[in-house]
């Protein structure tokens, strides 16, 4: 890799691997904050008890501010294997684990942050009972979107779906959703007051979560 971004990131080096694999595929993928391109490789991937042997990119060229930023050194597709770039199997599908689900607690504090895979960790949910919905359309995570509210006033959302996305950190959507939503909201620079703005409330399945 000769982007800037390399040089101060960890890579991969096939040459350190006794399982890797030459594939040589060219691929490209877009996001929201750059894009990469590189070639297709194969290796044994492990995160804790899951292993897969699965194919991978490796970046050869960068561009978008956020991966200069970024600590981060790759990135592992958790969502359906329908969107996989070149169709590519993904980490979960393709692992040696017969319960493919995972879960995330996610806080405030990134290092209290973690992933349980398989399933989720019982002792975080303490009891706790879960509310369940099902995936509309297995793409990304797309839960039946029912409703929205800012304090009393309720945005109506009928025909959309809610989409949830473990990577990323912003909330997007259809104009005619997030207009209403942040109309008379305003922010001081730095950031006093914001509890005294209006809650948000997003309904799936006509159940209210609140932001």
């Amino acid at each position: 890799c000769t982007a800037v971004v390399c040089w101060y990131h960890d890579t991969y080096d096939s040459t350190k691997s006794s399982t890797y694999k030459a594939n040589g595929e060219k691929f490209d993928i877009s996001y929201g904050s750059g894009s990469i391109s590189g070639f297709v490789s194969e290796d044994v991937a492990k995160l804790g008890d899951a292993t897969s042997n699965m194919q991978f990119g490796e970046i050869e060229s960068v561009s978008g501010i956020a991966f200069y930023a970024s600590q981060m050194s790759g990135i592992l597709g958790l969502a359906y294997g329908s969107i996989s770039v070149d169709h590519l199997p993904t980490f979960v599908d393709s692992s040696n684990i017969s319960d493919k689900s995972f879960s995330f607690y996610l806080h405030s504090n990134p290092e209290a942050s973690y992933m349980t895979l398989p399933g989720y960790d019982t002792e975080a949910v303490n009891g706790q009972e879960f509310q369940f919905h099902n995936v509309v359309e297995q793409k990304y995570y797309s839960l039946n979107l029912t409703g929205i509210k800012k304090g009393d006033k309720h945005i109506p959302a009928d025909g959309f779906k809610a989409v949830i996305d473990s990577g990323t950190s912003v909330l997007v959507g259809p104009n005619t959703l997030v207009k209403p939503l942040i109309e008379g909201i305003t922010v001081n620079d730095d950031c006093s007051g914001i509890d005294a703005l209006p809650n948000i409330t997003f309904e799936i399945d006509n159940i209210a979560y609140e932001l």
